[in-house]
């Protein structure tokens, strides 16, 4: 499959008339599911997950049938939380971060400036610190795909100017996620963090409520931030994915034929989405350019510096506790702090 600029940018709008075709003899199925979550229809993620569902129907004789709300449809993430934990969803992928609300120690993998790149990403979180934090959301009473799909490397907008070096964050109004991991990092930054759902960000940068936000290349390109947003700083301060995750009661539902079935191809869409968005990494610093953004590559000594001095890494090593620690610096492969 190859992701065009064009397909990139296909709106929203086209969201209800997709669901009602593809879906329309779904009440024929055995176990009707829905699978919620706060991407653009456009995204690599729910392009893959739509293979998924269609390998899925296939393959189950048309036994399960999984319809996809995209881009908030059925509410912010901390309402889909909700959901898939009382059943009112069946599906929903969250970032690590976010889900820490629940699963205190599920952001460990966010920690900032904690990887240098995706060649220590995947053997992690493939391996023993993805295995740590499955087994910490299953306590949670909630299942968990074996692979994470990738949101990836975090950037920084803004509409102010550009973000060079830890200094020019002091003071900064930025929004971030419902995640005390980005309002604690952002504070020991000295800047302003807000907590805003991804479902109103683009009014809060339009309004001016705050100067910037930080999000992987292909949700500022997808959710089009750069018509609110001048500058992009490619900080790389922190690794975010998407934990697939289902409702218990409803997973166990389905007998273990079909929840291998299920498993399969959802783990697979992941392993494919992920190569996805590094395709489309490779052209979205041009794409944004081309949108009128001015994207500048600052060092991350300076921020890394900062965290350190300002105990940010000592706090988060107390809360996740020595072990968890252990398992995040041998996967990273440095001391952090």
């Amino acid at each position: 499959m190859s992701i065009t600029r064009r397909s990139l940018m296909i709106g929203a709008a086209a969201v209800p008339l997709v669901s009602t075709i593809r879906y329309a003899g779904a009440q024929t199925a055995e176990f009707n599911y829905k699978y919620a979550n706060n991407l653009p229809l456009s995204h690599p993620m729910n392009t893959r997950a739509q293979e998924a569902v269609d390998a899925i129907r296939e393959e189950t004789g048309g036994r399960v049938a999984i319809q996809i709300f995209p881009n908030n449809q059925l509410g912010a993430d901390t309402d889909m939380l909700s959901q898939v934990r009382s059943g009112g969803v069946e599906f929903f992928t969250l970032s690590p971060l976010i889900l820490s609300t629940l699963v205190a120690n599920a952001s460990i993998s966010g920690i900032g400036f904690a990887f240098p790149s995706y060649d220590q990403v995947w053997p992690a979180m493939d391996g023993d610190l993805g295995a740590y934090v499955r087994g910490e959301i299953e306590k949670a009473n909630l299942v968990v795909m074996d692979k994470i799909w990738d949101n990836g490397f975090r950037q920084i907008t803004s509409s102010v100017g550009p973000i060079n070096t830890a200094e020019d964050l002091k003071g900064f109004k930025i929004r971030v996620p419902v995640s005390p991991l980005w309002t604690s990092m952002f504070t020991a930054f000295e800047s302003a963090p807000a907590s805003i759902n991804f479902a109103e960000v683009y009014s809060a940068l339009q309004t001016g409520i705050v100067d910037g936000q930080e999000n992987p290349l292909a949700i500022i390109s997808t959710a089009k931030l750069y018509e609110v947003q001048k500058y992009c700083s490619m900080t790389n301060h922190m690794w975010d994915g998407f934990w697939f995750l289902a409702n218990k009661r409803a997973w166990e539902a389905m007998p273990e034929d079909l929840r291998e079935v299920v498993a399969k191809h959802i783990n697979e869409a992941a392993v494919n989405e992920r190569a996805d968005v590094a395709d489309l990494n490779a052209t979205l610093m041009d794409d944004l350019k081309s949108n009128g953004m001015e994207i500048n590559e600052p060092q991350a000594d300076s921020f890394r510096q900062k965290l350190a001095d300002g105990g940010f890494y000592a706090e988060w090593k107390e809360k996740y506790g020595e072990d968890a620690w252990a398992i995040l610096e041998k996967a990273v492969g440095t001391k952090l702090g």
